[in-house]
This record gives structure tokens, sequence and C-alpha cells, in this order.
């Protein structure tokens, strides 16, 4: 083989392998239960809404006597052991003997949400042995509001393995991306207080400009209205004055002087003698 057909051989070599790397290392993630036309919007929105996260791993022990001695490993909308290729969403580990049990994968996921929460729901798991009529397991995860917490609290509620039929796995845990939007809307009033201000400050500006830079006022006079201001300040003054004051202007004194009589009269004699003869 010439030189370049091996290097061209190799090439290709190479970017098959690289091609099939990613091809693996590409993670799965939720599929909706039924045909792909099936699914709704809103378990899109709801699957997209849970997108950030798919980069976490969540566990919990469970420990029972000497029999039940369990970890849980949980990720949203991602293998828990992507190189098994086992589509599992939550995996159960058995800490006495290492055995591993698929509670729900992610190939059929069901999702939906109310006001303050999401629920997801891993069916297609590992088949029971004695309980449940042998069907396959099923995991249901409440993701509950809370603000200001990515996710935290994963943790077991309980397991309903004494029915006939329909059987499951409980979690819970809290995320803010369970919250409803916050409403960022200006309520009447504060929409009716900015405008009021705005106009404020645009008649208080606007009128000094124009008395400053066009009628070439100085002083106070650049204040807008100035005269109008000034005699409503002193109306409001006076109207002020007249309500608060528990006294009325003309009212007599109270208490007078000794000898103001005195001082009166003597001031009436004092002026008869200025008076021609």
């Amino acid at each position: 083989m010439s030189p370049p057909c091996h290097t061209s051989a190799l090439l290709l070599f190479f970017m098959a392998l690289a091609a099939a790397g990613a091809e693996q290392s590409e993670e799965r993630s939720c599929d909706v239960v039924g045909d792909e036309s099936s699914e709704s919007q809103m378990e899109r929105a709801l699957l997209k809404k849970l997108e950030p996260l798919s980069h976490m791993r969540f566990n919990v022990t469970v420990e029972k006597g000497e029999t039940e001695n369990y970890i849980y490993h949980f990720r949203v909308c991602r293998e828990v052991n992507s190189t098994s290729h086992d589509f599992g969403g939550l995996v159960q580990t058995n800490r006495q003997n290492g055995k591993t049990t698929v509670i729900g994968r992610i190939n059929e996921t069901q999702v939906f949400n109310g006001s303050d929460w999401i629920m997801l729901i891993y069916k297609g798991g590992d088949s029971y042995g004695r309980h449940c009529s042998g069907e396959k397991r099923r995991a249901v995860i409440m993701i509950s509001c809370k603000r200001g917490v990515t996710a935290s609290s994963f943790s077991i509620i309980s397991e309903e393995r004494e029915k006939e039929q329909e059987c499951f796995y409980l979690f819970e845990m809290d995320s803010s991306l369970a919250c409803p939007a916050e409403n960022s809307h200006l309520s009447v009033g504060s929409i009716l207080l900015i405008t009021f201000v705005s106009l404020i400050a645009v008649y208080i500006i606007g009128g000094f400009l124009y008395q400053r830079l066009i009628v070439g006022a100085k002083g106070m006079e650049q204040i807008p209205h100035f005269a109008f201001w000034q005699d409503l300040g002193n109306l409001v003054a006076d109207g002020c004055d007249f309500v608060c004051r528990s006294k009325p202007r003309n009212a007599p004194a109270a208490y007078r002087g000794v000898g103001d009589d005195q001082l009166g009269e003597e001031s009436e004699e004092r002026d008869d003698h200025l008076l021609p003869m």
C-alpha cells in the first residue's frame, strides 16, 4: 500500500473511533411514555425546565433492621450508570451483597405538575419477585417548590408493595425549578405613583429651563409659576392658622397687668392739658 493510501486509511480509522466514542459518551435523556407524536407541549416544557438538574446525582441510604440496607441512586432524566446502558434513572443497591435493582427507567417517563410541584415518574423497572403480582417496579419523585435552592432534601417516603397492582416507590425533593414564576408586574397604584412623580419632575425641570433660558429669570423667579405657588403657600398657611389655633386672633388677652386701667386713664388726663385753651 502506498504511503498516501496508508495515511488516508489511518485517518478514516481514527475518525471512526472518535465518532463511536462520541456516540457512547452522549448520555441518554428522558423519553416520555408513548409515541413521540403523542408527547404534549406541557411534557416537553417540564422536561426542559428540569434540565438544570440533569448534571446532579442524588443518593439516600435506608436502613430497616438487619434485613433491609439499601442505597438509592437517582438522576433527573439521565442514566445512573451510563456504561450499563440499562436506562436506569433510579437504582437501588443492596449494601449487604452489592446487588443492584432498577426501580425506574428514563425511557418510560411521565411528568406533570401543579401550582408549586412537579411529579416525575419512571416506569419499567425490574420486576417484583413475590410482591405486586410480579409487575415491573415504578418510581415516583415529587419535586416541591423551595425558592433559592436548586435541589436538596432528596429522600424516600415509602414503598407501596402490598397491593396486587400499581405498586410504587415514593421519593421527594425540594427545588426552585418547581416554583411558579414570580409576578413582576407593577400594581395600578405603583404605576399611578410613577406617572405622577414623572410628571412633577418634567414640570419642574422643564419650567426651570424655560424660565432661565427663554424668559431670562434669575433667583427664585426661575421656579415655574413662582407667584402662584407663593400665593398658594400663603393661603395654606392662613388655612392652617385658622384651623389649628385654639383662640381667635381678636380675643382680648386673658391676663392684664396691675394698674392697666389707671395707666389708661392717666394717659387721657395727660392729653387734656395739650388742648388749646
